[in-house]
């Protein structure tokens, strides 16, 4: 590995750190702001994706379609991760009416793994994507768009749940124990 490619890795395990002592404890959920997170991360990565392509001397040429197939797949990918992402985390409803959500540090290693898969696998992909006839930057944006699909269906997935939790019922995936 590089120098350059120690960074992302350090960083990741700076935040990987303050994020796990973060999530010993429950924190309060407020379902009407859940829209927020994967509005910035669709803003970001869309306006990451435009930008690459118009970079000066960017060799983004369009797309064809195994090259949408990848990002396709690659969405859909992060939707199931998403999903069960979602489901790891458990919410209650505190007397006073408040939720509470805790996260799984599951979740976390998922994203930690696709972080650091992004990051290992990029020279690799660069070298031996032509040789399959798949398109490199295809591949690249596909884990951004995973990392869209992870994020936006999470979200959607733990809404449902705090929504039923809200209204009386009980968090679907916790097991309750008989009395």
């Amino acid at each position: 590995m590089t120098p350059q490619q120690y960074g992302p890795l350090i960083g990741i395990a700076f935040a990987l750190v303050i994020i796990l002592l973060r999530n010993r404890r429950p924190r309060t959920l407020r379902p009407q702001w859940m829209w927020v997170m994967p509005m910035l991360v669709v803003i970001g990565i869309g306006f990451g994706l435009w930008g690459m392509s118009m970079a000066p001397g960017a060799s983004h040429s369009p797309f064809g379609l195994d090259a949408w197939l990848i990002l396709l797949v690659g969405l859909a990918l992060g939707g199931v991760a998403g999903w069960w992402r979602g489901k790891t985390v458990t919410i209650e409803k505190e007397p006073d009416g408040t939720l509470k959500a805790q996260a799984s540090p599951l979740g976390l290693i998922l994203v930690v793994l696709l972080l650091v898969s992004r990051s290992a696998l990029r020279p690799w992909l660069e070298t031996h994507a032509v040789g399959w006839h798949m398109n490199a930057l295809a591949i690249q944006d596909a884990f951004m768009l995973f990392a869209v699909g992870l994020v936006v269906v999470q979200r959607v997935e733990m809404y449902l749940r705090a929504r039923r939790v809200l209204a009386g019922g009980t968090d679907s995936h916790v097991e309750v124990a008989p009395a």
